[in-house]
């Protein structure tokens, strides 16, 4: 018949579409043409698909074939149409059943030689086209894995085209159904806190951060082991749950970063860029449509950024939005890309250039306030927790037991307060007191004494807390009667919640 219709998926970010490939072969000069937005890459299909056609022993109509990618005012973008167009314009030249080609989505991207490429998102696309009430998708099988990931859906792979057109035509056998392979056991938690030695009030903070995903900001001197901590949070976070790891994975499909044996990411992702990072590495970028940056890949996660100050501010302003909004939006030439960057951040510096303790550092003055300068006041006003990490003593280090928790007592404690937290909010959209506006903790049900606020309407007043600060203080509070098993958050847990902010004795008894 010369009109047939195949299915595709376009992505913009997570979020797909379906698209119908329309072929049309009429007469005419022969050649092959694109409506519907087209990419650079989905114009150079023209040879791709036509040789592969050819290598796969089927013959290519020398007449007039015009390709529509519908719907035509969505940008078509990267080499995952391939298959999609040569089944198009195979059903249309009756060298495959129409019917047969219609009723799936087809992903991948053909070589030359007919073979089936892998592509890059397979999983929010399969995940499109299920939503969207596809339920046969057909993929390479270097891309097989992946797709069965996603349920309710037959997946199907081959490795050359030619397989596909005998499956379709009945002359050869038929593409299986892909089974999702065994559950992944849960993961380990990787490296473990017992090896820390000493820094109890550094642990504290990091269990704090844990239990409510707060921002925690550490400060100390090269050695003190701020790194050792950092890398350690993810052990300390529940595993990810299936929505949430769905998501996670999905992220990392796009990126190209699942492995040969995909499965699904349940420990929360740890991101930890190079301080010569760029504003696009690290919160996303790309020519036409942007790609996913290091705060996406740290969704549920942990982006850790060591050195700090080091960073260039400019790239470090950029986390500001992100980090009150837990998304982050990329305009590029080719349009409007969102991508979910709920991550909790976890900044390590040294208190100076030098790096020496107070009483041996030789920086003067101004290099020390400039050194400070570089972590701006807006981005700080977002870190919850606030924590000098000092030398580890000499006793501590050689002490192989004392206050050497491991990282799974500690994440059952953390496990135990979000469950608390969770049961508290569940009347509400929001599930960690990280994540609860202020404007909840300030009024109704939730608003805490006079008594208990006074320590911190006190910092407020005299301007060592700004509002938000103030919020965030409160968020932290409840975090601590978590932790402590109270209802009811208590002076002592505000006071100490003052503390990691402000980092001042005095609020302990203000």
């Amino acid at each position: 018949m010369p009109l047939a219709c195949t299915l595709a998926v376009a992505l913009t970010g997570l979020e797909g579409q379906l698209v119908e490939v329309e072929c049309d072969i009429s007469n005419g000069l022969p050649g092959l043409s694109f409506t519907g937005l087209p990419d650079a890459s989905v114009l150079q299909s023209r040879e791709r698909v036509r040789s592969a056609v050819l290598n796969s022993g089927v013959d290519w109509p020398h007449q007039k074939i015009t390709m529509a990618l519908l719907p035509a005012d969505l940008p078509k973008v990267g080499s995952r149409f391939d298959l999609a167009l040569a089944l198009a314009v195979l059903a249309a030249a009756g060298s495959v059943p129409a019917n047969s080609v219609g009723r799936a989505v087809w992903i991948a991207e053909l070589g030359l030689d007919g073979r089936l490429r892998p592509v890059r998102g397979v999983l929010p696309s399969v995940l499109t086209a299920r939503r969207l009430g596809a339920r046969r998708v057909v993929v390479a099988t270097a891309n097989a894995a992946e797709a069965a990931l996603v349920s309710e859906v037959d997946v199907r792979s081959a490795e050359h085209l030619g397989e596909i057109v005998g499956w379709l035509t009945g002359e050869g056998p038929a593409l299986p159904p892909v089974s999702a392979g065994d559950p992944a056991p849960d993961p380990a938690a990787g490296a473990d806190l017992a090896d820390v030695a000493g820094q109890t009030f550094a642990k504290r903070a990091l269990e704090i951060a844990a239990a409510g995903a707060h921002h925690l900001y550490m400060v100390g001197t090269p050695g003190a082991g701020k790194t050792m901590l950092a890398e350690r949070l993810p052990g300390l976070l529940p595993l990810l749950d299936d929505a949430e790891s769905m998501e996670v994975t999905a992220i990392h499909s796009i990126a190209g970063l699942l492995s040969e044996r995909p499965q699904l990411v349940r420990r929360p992702p740890l991101q930890a860029p190079h301080h010569t990072a760029t504003v696009a590495s690290l919160v996303g970028g790309g020519s036409r449509l942007a790609r996913p940056g290091a705060i996406s890949l740290a969704h549920h996660g942990v982006l850790f950024l060591d050195e700090a100050p080091e960073f260039s501010p400019r790239v470090l302003d950029a986390l500001r939005q992100p980090l009150e909004s837990g998304s982050v939006v990329l305009h590029r030439s080719g349009g409007a890309v969102r991508y979910p960057a709920l991550f909790q951040l976890v900044l390590a510096a040294n208190p100076c250039p030098c790096g020496k303790p107070a009483l041996n550092c030789t920086c003067p003055p101004m290099t020390k306030r400039r050194h400070e300068q570089r972590l701006s006041g807006p981005l700080l006003d977002r870190i919850d927790l606030r924590v000098q990490v000092d030398p580890v003593a000499h006793a501590d280090l050689f002490d192989k037991t004392a206050g050497r928790e491991s990282s799974a007592t500690v994440a059952a404690r953390v496990v135990a307060a979000r469950s608390a937290a969770a049961a508290r909010w569940k009347a509400t959209p929001y599930r960690l007191n990280a994540a609860v506006p202020g404007s909840i903790l300030r009024n109704g049900p939730w608003a805490l004494t006079s008594e208990v606020l006074r320590p911190a309407r006190h910092q407020l007043e005299k301007g060592a807390l700004s509002a938000r600060g103030f919020d965030r203080v409160l968020r932290l509070t409840w975090t601590l009667a978590d932790l402590a098993g109270r209802t009811v958050p208590s002076v002592e847990d505000i006071s100490e919640a003052l503390y990691f902010r402000t980092g001042q004795e005095t609020s302990w008894a203000a």
